[in-house]
């Protein structure tokens, strides 16, 4: 994989050094706005990246470069990952993928039709812990209540309420409780047990944004609650009970650090299989391995995962109750 990334905020400060860990990756250019161009230097110096530019149009040039992934907020991740698309470059997206339905639907389209690979950066999926709870699950028996809490008061907040509005809290940016810190408990869910039957979302909305919320999907057998706040925190946890037994997850749905299983009248036993790599190393191993082994269903699996959160998604923004 011979990798340009578009960005130089926090999400691609932090995978930089994950990605120099990975054998078959290779670091051919970063991207920045005119005005972040400096810090776009000086990442290409630190990190030995050839290209260092503001010019979208000279990146994707770049016959170095075969895939794309783009760390930009959310609101231009459509545009560039089509643009990206249409040069004939595979494409990662950190989430949400797009905005709406109608957009991601668009990029299938476009790879399917130029036989790319399109990819959500997704940490969830691809962390070993999170294969342990899929085997775990049955020892739980029926499942009856799935409760995820990602509540983190933003370090913005306070900005926000003064009327600072950084993107993370822009509506027509893709900012909000739903997508920065409850797509992760959505993946999670999605992800373990498929789309839900019904959706229904209610927000706490301040200055037409959710700072927070709770996500309901109902699954006929049992229902899942969702809860993501940037307006105030509480311990972030989740747990999957059943008639037989439970599991929490202790601590973010976005790293799973640790697992808890307790089967009826037993004391719970702690797991955990992540090792110590970066929460993003799992996903970039498995990237470069899809990649460059060309294993087409494997990116159909994941797309397909990527396309039901997405539904859920805009289910619960058009089911919104504030």
């Amino acid at each position: 994989m011979k990798l340009a990334l578009l960005g130089t905020g926090m999400i691609v400060k932090e995978v930089l050094p994950v990605l120099q860990e990975i054998k078959g990756i290779e670091l051919k250019a970063i991207m920045s706005t005119p005005r972040s161009i400096n810090t776009a230097r000086e990442l290409a110096k630190k990190y030995a990246i050839p290209q260092a530019s503001c010019d979208y149009d000279e990146v994707l040039s770049n016959q170095e470069v075969d895939t794309i992934y783009i760390g930009l907020p959310n609101h231009l991740h459509y545009d560039y990952a089509k643009k990206a698309l249409e040069a004939g470059k595979h494409v990662i997206c950190e989430k949400p993928f797009t905005l709406r339905l109608a957009e991601l639907e668009d990029l299938i389209a476009i790879a399917e039709q130029r036989g790319l690979f399109l990819l959500e950066a997704i940490t969830n999926q691809y962390l070993e812990n999170f294969k342990t709870i899929k085997k775990q699950l049955p020892e739980l028996g029926d499942i009856k209540i799935v409760n995820c809490n990602y509540s983190q008061y933003s370090s913005r907040y306070d900005a926000f309420k003064r009327g600072e509005i950084a993107p993370a809290f822009d509506p027509e940016k893709g900012g909000g409780a739903l997508r920065d810190l409850n797509i992760y408990n959505i993946h999670f869910v999605v992800g373990l047990f498929g789309h839900p039957e019904q959706v229904k979302y209610l927000a706490n909305m301040e200055r037409g944004v959710d700072t927070s919320g709770i996500l309901v999907l109902d699954y006929g057998a049992f229902k899942a609650v969702c809860i993501g706040a940037k307006d105030c925190s509480a311990e972030i946890k989740s747990t999957i009970q059943g008639n037989q037994g439970s599991l929490a997850v202790l601590g973010a749905t976005n790293t799973l650090p640790e697992i808890s299983v307790a089967p009826n009248g037993q004391a719970p036993e702690v797991l955990n299989h992540n090792g110590d790599h970066h929460r993003m190393h799992a996903e970039f191993v498995a990237f470069e391995d899809i990649l460059s082994h060309q294993k087409v269903e494997q990116a159909k699996e994941a797309l397909a995962h990527s396309l039901a959160v997405m539904k859920v998604l805009e289910e619960a923004v058009n089911s919104t109750i504030s």
